[in-house]
């Protein structure tokens, strides 16, 4: 089957401290990281044994993760497997990008994020630069908070142009049109980010075709709903896949948004839902627009 694997270890530090990231900070003990790499090791060893499998990976860590050698390395080992069509992870890109070379580019890709005020413009465009030189794919994007909008601006004038710049919508910030309008000039899909959207009982593609992993193993339909479907390493989750609607009221992270059947996203995002790279930028439907 074809089956996209979203994956969150135990990491949970970062070397950015962002005061609008949801994610708990925290700075990992010695003990923390050597579980975490335990736990990556462990997925990595069931993703290479999984070959009658088509998997997608995507790598969601709390913290940073390209900052490890760990994450780098099963980046890299990932991409050469004949069963794995893309493996991806989201990144602040504080990294270096040489280590990219040893992976295939036609599978590694990469969502980052620019974080004003955490570093410096020209460092994170010159790697941006460097990831375009090396033909690697991978989109970036900002937190639309009214203070990033002229460093948005001056990114996309610098980014290549066929660099997806994506904008999410800042959490707990609700958008005048006219501030929408800012944004959709720089992103044509921030509609799709400006507000949640209602996801109860409608069909969504987690829990059939892509599942949730954390450090032990436990499989959920996606991070957003913690019931459990099993585990992937003895393979009781595989009992429990299926089509399923969506038991929360809305869905706001494009994560998991990204799957809702209700919503176009896979045709927009064809061949890069992984790392939202839209297939083209198209036109807005009336009902985005309003």
């Amino acid at each position: 089957m074809d089956l996209t694997v979203l994956y969150r270890g135990p990491l949970a530090s970062c070397d950015y401290d962002c005061p609008y990231c949801p994610f708990a900070k925290r700075r990992d003990t010695p003990a923390q990281l050597r579980a975490d790499r335990a736990a990556l090791d462990r997925f990595t060893g069931w993703a290479a044994g999984a070959s009658k499998d088509r998997l997608s990976l995507l790598f969601t860590p709390w913290g940073e993760g390209l900052v490890r050698s760990w994450y780098r390395r099963a980046l890299t080992d990932l991409s050469h497997l004949p069963h794995v069509a893309r493996v991806a992870i989201q990144t602040n890109l504080s990294c270096r990008t040489e280590w990219t070379a040893d992976a295939d580019p036609a599978k590694l890709a990469l969502w980052c994020t620019y974080h004003p005020g955490q570093t410096p413009y020209d460092r994170f465009l010159g790697k941006c630069r460097e990831l375009a030189a090396r033909g690697i794919r991978f989109s970036v994007g900002v937190v639309g908070l009214p203070g990033h909008l002229p460093h948005a601006r001056r990114l996309r004038a610098a980014l290549p142009p066929h660099v997806y710049l994506w904008v999410n919508a800042a959490e707990g910030h609700v958008y005048t049109d006219a501030e929408a309008a800012r944004w959709t000039e720089l992103d044509p899909l921030f509609p799709y980010s400006r507000a949640p959207h209602r996801s109860a009982g409608l069909p969504c593609r987690t829990g059939a075709s892509v599942v949730s992993v954390d450090g032990g193993g436990t499989v959920r339909r996606c991070h957003f709903v913690r019931a459990e479907l099993g585990n992937l390493y003895d393979g009781s989750y595989r009992r429990a896949l299926g089509p399923r609607a969506c038991p929360l009221a809305v869905c706001d992270c494009h994560i998991g948004y990204v799957h809702l059947e209700s919503l176009p996203l896979y045709d927009v995002f064809a061949g890069g839902v992984l790392e939202r790279i839209p297939a083209r930028v198209p036109p807005l439907p009336p009902e985005v627009r309003a």
